[in-house]
C-alpha cells in the first residue's frame, strides 16, 4: 500500500529597515495555510477560474491563528506582490511595504488573491514590528508543498 501525506507548509522572513536602509528588525516565523487557501489550491488544480495570489496584507491583531480565517483580523495595509517565484515545490511570494504604507504596530500578515477582498492562502502572527512612517517592511513568504 502506498501512502502519500501531502502537506502544505510555510514560513516567512520579515525585514524592517529605516530610511537609511539600516536593518532595525529581522526574523522568521511559520505560517498557517488556512482552509480557504487549501480550497483555492484544489480549485486551481481542476482549472477553476480563481485569480492567482497577488497581494500581501499586514495588520494589528494578534488573535490566535485559526484554520477558518478568511481575512486578517485587523488589516491596515495591502500591497501587490513584488515577486512570485516557484523553485521546485516551493513558491516564494515577496512584498514591500514602502515608507508611509502599513505604518503601526504590526503583528499579522496574509497572502490574498485580490487587492481589496479575495481568497486568503495563508495567515500568520509574529512579534510586534513597530513600522515608523519612514521605515520599509519587506516580507518574503515561502509556501512549500511536500
Amino acid at each position: 500500500m502506498v501512502k502519500d501525506n501531502l502537506k502544505i507548509t510555510g514560513h516567512l522572513s520579515v525585514i524592517l529597515t529605516d530610511d537609511s536602509q539600516n536593518v532595525k528588525q529581522k526574523f522568521e516565523v511559520p505560517n498557517l495555510v488556512v482552509s480557504a487557501g487549501k480550497d483555492f489550491i484544489a480549485d486551481r488544480m481542476i482549472g477553476t477560474d480563481s485569480a492567482v495570489m497577488s497581494h500581501m496584507a499586514v495588520g494589528t491583531s494578534n488573535a490566535n491563528l485559526n484554520i477558518d480565517n478568511t481575512t486578517l483580523e485587523t488589516e491596515i495595509a495591502r500591497v501587490a506582490l513584488t515577486d512570485s517565484v516557484r523553485t521546485d515545490n516551493t513558491i516564494r511570494y515577496s512584498a514591500t511595504f514602502i515608507a508611509g504604507v502599513g505604518t503601526g504596530a504590526l503583528v499579522e500578515a496574509g497572502i490574498l488573491n485580490d487587492g481589496t477582498a479575495g481568497d486568503m492562502l495563508c495567515r500568520t502572527t509574529f512579534p510586534v514590528v513597530n513600522k515608523a512612517s519612514g521605515d520599509t517592511l519587506t516580507i518574503n513568504w515561502d509556501v512549500t508543498i511536500n
